[in-house]
């Protein structure tokens, strides 16, 4: 491969924000306006990084879904026009800018945007930062992507703050466990991951969970660049002279996809095998610069992994005709966390065409079950709060006729396979031999 290929890296994505015209309220409180509609702020980001991979989807996705709840085109069980009747409004807010910002974007929201509830969030941090200004504000929130571990404490039971997608344990125990039925000779592991909670959270996962199911694969190299980074060369040195079997990364976005590049084009990924959690979202980014037989994932059973079932169907074909790709993981999961909302504000016992209240709403969604594009969700964890799902692992295709990237020896692990008990670290689970895990 040749070193000056360009970047994949898409223009960050142009956007207009909705709802132009609005009055914004001065007063405080979370109470929304009374002009009928239900109103969602969306957060993703709309420029930066992490724009093309993963905002851009996810922005994407919202526009579909809620265009078509409006005009009740959608499957049962939410083939009813928008939430509980009421037309839907979306707020699209960049994610762009760090932590500190995110919590000034999600005041406004709250207090003078009077949203009823808001759907967004893929950086750990941003997450972190968030949860506990929602629960101040009795702003229903849902996390649809952000994966870190440490979302929910045990000593602290949230009310307002929901996560419909999964968390880093589950990705990196669902890794090791794909790798254990591939690649059980593999004997030495590499890593390379972003510094900062999710990386850290990921690495410790993985590794952990590989001394339990394949003991006899050691460490030999890890690598953890500053988030955003972008050019790894020394990283990749690094880990060349270690010879690695496999190569583990939690990278996500734009740094995912330069090491990819990078990596493959300096002889890399030839002998070693990458493994990388996020792989999924770049499917139809990486065409021939990046080697077949790369294992990928899509943090659940989502994009190229989600079921066909007839919501997948409908959402696959609506995106595809409306942008002309198909929808990758976080895509899936921007649906999934709107049609979980959906679900739990009509299942409030409120008047048809009335907002129901974000305490009646998270009343509703503690402990639902509910259907979405990637199949049954169940809100089993975190004392209802946080999403059950399985996951699927598979090698990444290339196909040169169609210029289309696919997925071949998928494994899916059921959630009871793979998912920590309440109650327990996903450490402590996997360092006591995953108890009560059931897989088949």
């Amino acid at each position: 491969m040749n070193n000056s290929k360009k970047s994949m890296l898409k223009h960050p994505l142009a956007y207009a924000i909705t709802a132009a015209g609005l009055a914004l309220s001065l007063s405080a409180g979370v109470q929304a306006a009374d002009n009928g509609k239900f109103r969602i702020g969306v957060v993703t980001f709309l420029s930066g990084p992490a724009a093309g991979p993963f905002g851009e989807p996810s922005a994407n996705a919202a526009k579909v879904l809620i265009e078509g709840l409006n005009k009740g085109q959608l499957p049962a069980p939410y083939d009813k026009i928008g939430i509980n009747g009421a037309e839907i409004e979306m707020v699209m807010i960049d994610e762009a800018g760090g932590a500190s910002k995110q919590v000034e974007e999600f005041r406004n929201l709250v207090q003078r945007q009077k949203v009823d509830a808001v759907v967004g969030y893929i950086s750990s941090g941003d997450c972190l930062a968030i949860a506990p200004v929602a629960e101040e504000l009795g702003a229903l929130t849902v996390f649809y992507d952000c994966g870190t571990s440490q979302l929910f404490k045990e000593d602290k039971t949230p009310e307002y703050v929901f996560r419909t997608s999964l968390d880093a344990a589950v990705d990196n125990i669902g890794a090791a466990r794909y790798l254990s039925k591939v690649r059980p000779d593999a004997q030495k592991v590499a890593g390379i991951q972003q510094n900062y909670a999710w990386g850290q959270d990921s690495w410790n996962d993985f590794t952990h969970s590989m001394e339990q199911l394949m003991p006899k694969a050691k460490v030999v190299e890890s690598q953890m660049p500053k988030v955003f980074q972008g050019q790894y060369g020394a990283e990749i040195s690094a880990i060349s002279v270690k010879r690695p079997d496999i190569i583990h990364s939690s990278f996500w976005g734009g740094d995912m996809e330069a090491l990819v590049l990078q990596a493959n084009a300096r002889g890399l990924l030839e002998d070693a095998t990458a493994v990388l959690t996020c792989g999924e979202s770049a499917i139809d980014r990486y065409k021939d610069q990046a080697p077949n037989g790369m294992i990928i994932g899509g943090r659940g059973p989502f994009g190229a992994f989600a079921p066909q079932n007839n919501l997948n169907g409908w959402f696959k074909d609506k995106y595809q005709t409306a942008y002309n790709t198909a929808p990758t993981y976080p895509a899936s999961k921007m649906a999934q966390a709107i049609l979980g909302l959906k679900h739990a504000a009509e299942n409030t016992k409120v008047e048809p065409g009335k907002i129901p209240t974000p305490q009646q709403i998270a009343k509703a969604f503690k402990g639902a079950t509910f259907e979405s594009v990637s199949g049954t969700v169940q809100m089993a964890r975190a004392d209802g709060h946080q999403a059950m799902q399985g996951i699927a692992y598979g090698e990444y295709q290339y196909d040169p006729a169609t210029k289309k990237g696919g997925v071949q020896n998928v494994i899916a692990f059921s959630g009871e396979c793979v998912t920590p008990p309440d109650g327990t670290t996903a450490l402590e689970w996997i360092k006591a031999g995953f108890p009560g895990a059931q897989c088949n």
